[in-house]
Order: C-alpha cells, then structure tokens, then sequence
C-alpha cells in the first residue's frame, strides 16, 4: 500500500487521559516524523500536531485509537493517494 503524508491534529480536553494518548503514540511512533504539543493551561487542555508518514490503514487506525479515548478530538489531511 502507498505511504500517505499528512497532519493530525490532536485535542486533548481531559488531561487525565494524557498518558493514553501518548502510549498510542508511542505505538505508532514509526509513522510520526515530528511531534509538536503545546499545554494551554489557561484553558486546562493540550493540542497536539503530528506530521505523518505513513500508509492509510496505519494512520487511520491510530487516529480511531485516539479518537475513542475520552476527551479527546482527532482531525487529520493528508496527501492524496
């Protein structure tokens, strides 16, 4: 299957949910080039942007694995295949 390049956008609403998302991450650490969060305290929440390199299925099922945490949204373009 072809690589994909793209961006995921990541929200994370309940900090308490923070390590999952990183253990997810971590998984997939293979298809992320570079990794960019940044704490919005005033607000009590993180943003996360990914660059992404890798197949569909690969990128799709780590944003459905973030995705299905609690408090946590998940946007993502890529390039056409």
């Amino acid at each position: 299957m072809k690589k994909r390049i793209g961006v995921v956008g990541i929200v994370v609403e309940d900090i308490t949910n923070a390590e999952k998302v990183n253990l997810i991450l971590h998984e997939y650490a293979e298809i992320i080039v570079g990794r960019m969060g940044i704490p919005y305290r005033e607000k009590n929440l993180s943003v996360i942007s990914l660059i992404v390199d890798g197949t569909s299925d690969d990128i799709s099922a780590m944003t459905g694995k973030l995705g299905r945490i609690q408090g946590v949204n998940v946007k993502s373009a890529l390039t056409k295949a």
